[in-house]
């Protein structure tokens, strides 16, 4: 396929007006939808923004790539555009971008489409092609080029691949034996000594991957030193490097912004960069490899041998944290919900049929403080620790949260366990690294469970237990006793939380306070549960109220959009939003925090209690205040669709 074939001419812009990055992305996607290449703006914008907060497609060199692959996408397509003065698009360089390719790619994009793509990748790392592309006035004059340059690269390719063939068929001959074909193609210097590896990835896997590659094989010949680079795009990983060539290599670079498989790099040299370092420094990764300058690497036995690609060591201590509890929040997720939503209906079932019928009993058993609830502390304690210290850290973590739960340290000493417990996995392979290595293989089987356990045990049962047990019933105390005005002001914070970012850290940290507080106090004091959950039914409710009432501020597609909020809001997925805070954060942010705030105050206001922890509308009938929970909800919502609506502005109209 050539690369013209998506890269068609009535998608083209010769003379780009925008100024800015965000007027840029938004008439490259006016582009894709006119010619009914796309079929959700919102939803394709969304995904946009997505892999930008990842890290920019500004890739320096006047070019800039835009990418997603979605649904949203009905034709794999490439918008090339041209910007005559240029524009800041917070490139890798600080230069201003000149040449944009808005890449659209389809969910099920198949595997020719994509090498298309890795093709048109490859070709945009040399400058002098960049410039005869500055150099043209018409859409047709863009196509030419590039076919003509595309027919010039297979023929060197071909070229390539005959020489190789008639070398392997040589050697064979004279070794009197069948030619052996290789997994990959190692570029370089043949009488060359100097051997490393690579391995690119980029989220989307369509262009930062295979640019890197290009120029870490392109700058590796310049400098007369062998590379086999092996690359994780959207077909997978291709030319996967072999246990032989990894062992040969003086170095590895992994130039990845995603997970790439780590464990079979243990003790080689590894320099961990972006994968645009791989684009833009690829002489420095190339020459630190090869001189071995770079951190050894060590296998922490996880669970999957990968590690993310960007090195951990650049991440902030904040961020790190953040990580940590967010994966154990993301494994206690399912717990909460599943077990959630089966006590929300026992408590519907006993107000209906009273606590001796059989199906409560069951129910409150599978869901409650012996079925999945249980499980809530264990869990989210178990996977901070095996975010810190992988697979060995797992088992003493959640130990340390089931001790929490037992001895009343509850959901605060479950954290304390969690961090504690990967900490010292950690430290227990500082510390026993001088051992002899006959003994590695008891390491994880023998000495972290023990140590770790003993360790974390000890400390949870002498200091945790007893600090935040009496830390946890002061607390829920003080809530409990808290005068209606100090209640409502807590609950504003609560339900203005839910809002700030929609499932972001501010979201998952009121979220996890009210689980907390709600497993603490025995899954009695649904209050803040109220709060928050009404607080987090407000964005998706008021989205759909804006586009429904303030039809013209809003696109056609933007308010079919709108319409699945009902559903969202009303089951309390408080993520349907996104999109459109995406789009306009200032206006839909502002707007959707005042009102939940304002849903959260009035659920303390009215002493309203939910006694389940997820389910929207579906477990309002197990409030104390039903109808008045939906109120405080309606209330919230409408006032943020009003504000939203009435501050939003109209869409520009694309000529």
């Amino acid at each position: 396929m050539r690369i013209t074939d998506l890269m068609i001419q009535e998608t083209m812009i010769m003379d780009l007006q925008a100024t800015t990055k965000d007027e840029a992305i938004d008439e490259l996607i006016a582009s894709l939808n006119n010619s009914g290449r796309i079929n959700d703006p919102v939803l394709f914008k969304e995904m946009i923004y997505k892999r930008e907060a990842e890290s920019s497609t500004g890739i320096g060199g006047g070019i800039a790539m835009p990418h997603a692959k979605t649904s949203a996408v009905n034709e794999p397509t490439v918008v090339f555009a041209k910007s005559k003065k240029g524009l800041d698009f917070a490139a890798l360089d600080d230069e201003p971008a000149h040449i944009f390719f808005m890449i659209a790619a389809p969910e099920g994009a198949g595997n020719t489409h994509l090498r298309t793509l890795a093709a048109l990748s490859r070709l945009l790392i040399d400058s002098d092609f960049i410039a005869q592309l500055m150099n043209t006035d018409t859409p047709a004059e863009v196509s030419a080029l590039f076919d003509a340059k595309q027919e010039e690269a297979a023929e060197k390719e071909a070229a390539k691949e005959k020489a190789k063939a008639e070398k392997a068929a040589k050697a064979a001959s004279e070794a009197g034996s069948a030619p052996q074909q290789t997994p990959g193609v190692i570029v370089g210097n043949e009488n060359s000594e100097d051997f490393v590896v690579a391995v690119t990835a980029c989220p989307t896997g369509i262009a930062h991957t295979f640019m890197a590659e290009d120029a870490l094989k392109k700058k590796a010949q310049e400098m007369g030193i062998n590379i086999r680079v092996e690359t994780n795009g959207s077909e997978g990983a291709q030319n996967v490097l072999t246990a032989d060539e990894i062992a040969r290599a003086k170095g590895v670079i992994v130039a990845a912004d995603k997970n790439v498989e780590m464990a079979r790099f243990d003790g080689k040299p590894v320099l961990q960069r972006p994968v645009s370092d791989g684009i833009r420094k690829s002489e420095e990764l190339i020459r630190k490899a090869v001189n071995g300058d770079a951190p050894i690497y060590r296998s922490q036995g996880g669970s999957n041998g990968k590690e993310d690609g960007a090195s951990a060591s650049k991440m902030s201590v904040g961020s790190k944290i953040y990580k940590d509890l967010m994966n154990g929040i993301s494994h206690m997720l399912p717990f909460v919900v599943g077990g959630g939503i089966l006590l929300a209906i026992s408590f519907l079932i006993e107000q209906l049929a009273g606590e001796d019928n059989p199906l409560f009993q069951l129910l409150q058993t599978i869901g409650g403080g012996t079925g999945a609830f249980h499980f809530l502390i264990p869990v989210l304690a178990g996977f901070i620790a095996m975010s810190i210290g992988d697979r060995p850290a797992l088992m003493p973590g959640m130990v340390g949260g089931l001790m929490a739960v037992n001895s009343n340290a509850g959901f605060l000493g479950g954290l304390a366990a969690g961090f504690l417990a990967g900490y010292v996995v950690i430290g227990l392979r500082k510390l026993l690294r001088g051992l002899p290595k006959a003994i590695d293989g008891l390491k994880p089987i023998l000495l972290y469970p023990v140590l770790g356990l003993l360790i974390v045990g000890a400390i949870s049962y002498y200091v945790f237990d007893p600090i935040f047990g009496s830390l946890n019933t002061w607390l829920v105390d003080a809530l409990g006793n808290l005068g209606t005005g100090n209640a409502v002001l807590l609950g504003l914070l609560l339900g203005g939380m839910m809002s700030i970012d929609m499932g972001g850290p501010f979201n998952k940290a009121a979220y996890t306070f009210a689980i907390g507080v709600f497993t603490s106090s025995g899954n009695t004091d649904g209050a803040w549960m109220a709060a928050v959950m009404a607080g987090g039914m407000v964005p998706p409710l008021a989205i759909a109220l804006a586009s429904t009432f303030f039809k013209s501020k809003f696109t056609e597609q933007e308010r079919k959009s709108g319409l699945t909020n009902y559903v969202l809001g009303l089951s309390f997925i408080t993520e349907g939003a996104i999109p459109f805070a995406a789009a306009d954060p200032l206006r839909v942010l502002t707007s959707c925090i005042i009102g939940s705030a304002v849903a959260g105050g009035l659920t303390q206001l009215w002493s309203i209690n939910v006694p389940a922890p997820h389910g929207g509308i579906f477990v309002a009938a197990l409030a104390n205040h039903a109808l008045l929970f939906l109120l405080a909800v309606a209330i919230g919502a409408v006032i943020s669709g009003l504000i939203l609506g009435l501050w939003k502005k109209s869409p520009k109209v694309v000529k």
